[in-house]
């Protein structure tokens, strides 16, 4: 980021409110395994096909994703194939800080367990 414009770090703040979405995020792992149409997106997220749309309209306006018209209906599939790196990555940070979590919770209780059981 350093170095960037303003209007360079704008598009940045904007690519990144694009996947900040639990939704979009769902849309992007779905196309992960391959192009797919509004209805089964709709399908597979749980959510009406204009609730996609406007998620997939989002996705294609950052870049994420392209689509391709067949006949009267609309595919998509991913166009930035790094997002997916950009995930996992943040993903697996996020699963480090869940684990180091679970320890330190772990750990304690382990200490107030031992103090309670020193103090009977």
């Amino acid at each position: 980021m350093q170095g960037l414009s303003a209007e360079a770090l704008e598009q940045v703040a904007t690519y990144f409110q694009a996947l900040s979405e639990p939704t979009r995020l769902r849309i992007l792992n779905f196309l992960r395994e391959g192009e797919r149409n509004v209805g089964e997106l709709a399908e597979l997220c749980g959510y009406t096909a204009a609730n996609v749309s406007r998620h997939l309209a989002m996705l294609t306006k950052q870049g994420l994703v392209a689509r391709e018209s067949r006949g009267t209906s609309v595919y998509y599939r991913i166009a930035d194939e790094s997002v997916y790196q950009l995930c996992d990555l943040v993903c697996g940070n996020i699963a480090r800080r869940f684990e180091r979590a679970t320890r330190d919770r772990q750990a304690f209780m382990r200490t107030a367990q031992a103090s309670a059981r020193k103090r009977t």
